[in-house]
């Protein structure tokens, strides 16, 4: 097929062989599909590349296949491309942690099975986000219809976990204080993130790292005006005023 031309083929969805082979996390044939050309920066009908497949999905070991095919000398690819819903993989990958970390929160330990499984897929999510990154995918890359980072994304379920990661980056700087298109910062978000445990950790993170408490969003809001009600809106109050919090 090769030989041929025939590689980019598709399927009524749009998708290639290697689109397909991502998705079933066929890595070995992911890999032998790229070493005789196939194109990585292919899209489906949703806009989506293989590397979109392997985010969304958090199929590991295809990511690195594709990972390996960047080698030098080999075909270069768009790392930070958008699908048709505006998200890069990036977006996608972070997207599908939160998705995890929501259910684990929603069903808490209620079934073993399940929880073993949403632990397993926020394992590899978090994997996939590290390799998306060694790759060059920008985190401070806002979505086109909002206006999100990845940092916002995350911030929408108080996720400490990748808030560790991003805040480690070098970039972290110049991203920690982006706004959303309605001028919201992922301090507002981590602010707004309602019966997240991990709320006051979330905002304590943002805070470590120059997240700036007199931001306004397009309504003037300051990120202490949307914290809830209680303990752990005083919580986040003090954080925000610079307080330590020895409760």
């Amino acid at each position: 097929m090769a030989r041929c031309g025939s590689l980019e083929m598709k399927e009524h969805n749009g998708q290639t062989a290697l689109h397909l082979a991502a998705a079933a996390d066929q890595h070995t044939i992911v890999r032998d599909l790229l070493l005789h050309g196939a194109q990585v920066d292919a899209r489906d009908l949703w806009g989506r590349s293989p590397v979109h497949v392997c985010a969304e999905k958090g199929h590991l070991l295809s990511l690195q296949s594709i990972w390996k095919a960047m080698a030098p000398g080999r075909q270069p690819i768009d790392v930070d491309a958008f699908n048709y819903n505006g998200l890069t993989p990036l977006h996608a990958a972070v997207a599908s942690h939160n998705a995890a970390v929501k259910e684990l929160r929603l069903t808490g330990r209620a079934c073993l099975t399940a929880t073993v499984e949403l632990l397993q897929r926020k394992r590899v999510s978090v994997e996939c986000i590290k390799i998306l990154l060694l790759m060059g995918a920008s985190f401070g890359m806002k979505d086109l219809k909002s206006g999100r980072t990845c940092l916002h994304i995350a911030a929408e379920e108080a996720n400490v976990e990748l808030f560790a990661i991003f805040l480690s980056q070098r970039s972290s700087p110049a991203v920690v204080n982006a706004e959303t298109f309605s001028g919201n910062t992922a301090l507002h978000v981590a602010c707004s993130s309602l019966n997240r445990q991990t709320q006051v950790e979330a905002v304590k993170q943002l805070m470590e790292n120059g997240a700036d408490p007199c931001a306004r969003n397009m309504e003037k809001e300051l990120p202490s005006q949307l914290a809830p009600d209680g303990p752990v809106g005083g919580k986040v109050k003090r954080i925000l005023e610079g307080k330590r919090d020895h409760a």
